[in-house]
């Protein structure tokens, strides 16, 4: 019984996706209360990512860690081609400064959370991905206040503070990462663990929709208040999202990637750190009192890609189909 309804949940997982995030909306513009909810957003994002890392061995977490071709593409890609194409974006909006520093924040910074989650449900090399997160976190901490002096001048200097970034890696990705291994560990010896492990795993596809309707909730009245000028942005984030699905594409097969791969390289590229970056954003001077709102806005579109991305990136890089020989007569 159990395995029959965590089946319907995975086959209709984009639906379900889909309501979650509806009822977020809906949940955070209705209940006033409703913003409270950003002190959950870390607390469930890291046991989403637990039960994540519980079906990735840990043998396969240090081989990926030693595939140089795909940590080299994934540099390359976020840190080379995504900032060139995020300058490009925030042409778009270059009469509002306050939206230029807003969509640059969120475009250069690269996910290191739930992007392991989506690029998993569609078949990517999810595992590679992780074992990436703690170069992509150093990176872009040391990169953002360098892309923002050169795209925006001297005022984009002074706002990038490590302890957001430092935070979020430690709940997000060490202490769910250090719990995946010791119950792991803990399943090789005891049936205890072997159920804790069935159990998360089988409450994935509820997991990320309770994930997703936190999350938007918590930011769903933020975003309302500043609608008209957050509507400029949509399309921005919305063009990136296109955009990275083809260079992400691009990219994995000029670096000669592997299937798994070049989907995790798609999803790395087309995946930002909204989340990590709202308590910097939050502590900007009031000139920039934009910026957390844009953080959001490019969040909620960002969920919405991703429940499309998990459909459509399996069609953009399959598997090659099985070449048949005639037998030699």
């Amino acid at each position: 019984m159990t395995g029959r309804l965590v089946a319907r949940l995975e086959r209709h997982q984009i639906g379900l996706y889909l309501v979650a995030i509806i009822a977020g909306v809906g949940i955070g513009l209705a209940v006033p209360g409703a913003p409270g909810l950003e002190v959950a957003i870390n607390p469930v994002l890291a046991l989403l990512l637990y039960a994540t890392f519980l079906s990735i061995p840990f043998a396969a977490i240090t081989q990926a860690a030693r595939d140089g071709r795909f940590i080299a593409a994934v540099v390359v890609l976020n840190f080379v081609l995504v900032p060139v194409i995020a300058y490009g974006l925030s042409r778009f909006v270059a009469d509002e400064p306050a939206l230029v520093f807003g969509v640059l924040l969120v475009l250069l910074t690269p996910c290191i959370d739930y992007v392991i989650v989506f690029s998993g449900l569609a078949g990517a090399a999810s595992e590679r991905l992780l074992a990436a997160s703690p170069l992509l976190m150093l990176a872009q901490l040391l990169l953002l206040p360098l892309y923002l002096l050169i795209f925006i001048g001297p005022q984009g200097l002074g706002v990038v503070e490590a302890g957001p970034f430092a935070e979020a890696f430690l709940i997000l990705i060490v202490l769910p990462l250090t719990a995946a291994a010791a119950t792991q560990a803990l399943a090789r010896r005891h049936r205890l663990g072997l159920l804790l492990q069935s159990l998360l795993q089988a409450l994935m596809v509820p997991l990320m929709m309770i994930t997703l309707a936190v999350v938007v909730a918590s930011q769903a009245q933020l975003a309302s208040g500043a609608a008209d000028q957050l509507l400029r942005v949509v399309p921005v984030f919305a063009g990136f999202l296109v955009v990275m699905a083809v260079v992400g594409a691009l990219t994995g097969r000029a670096f000669g990637l592997d299937v798994p791969s070049r989907r995790a390289l798609i999803f790395s590229g087309a995946t930002r750190n909204g989340l990590v970056i709202l308590p910097l954003a939050l502590a900007l001077p009031s000139s920039l009192s934009l910026a957390p709102a844009i953080a959001v806005t490019q969040t909620l579109v960002e969920l919405v890609g991703m429940v499309i991305y998990v459909r459509i990136v399996p069609g953009l890089v399959p598997h090659p189909r099985p070449t048949h020989t005639l037998p030699q007569l």
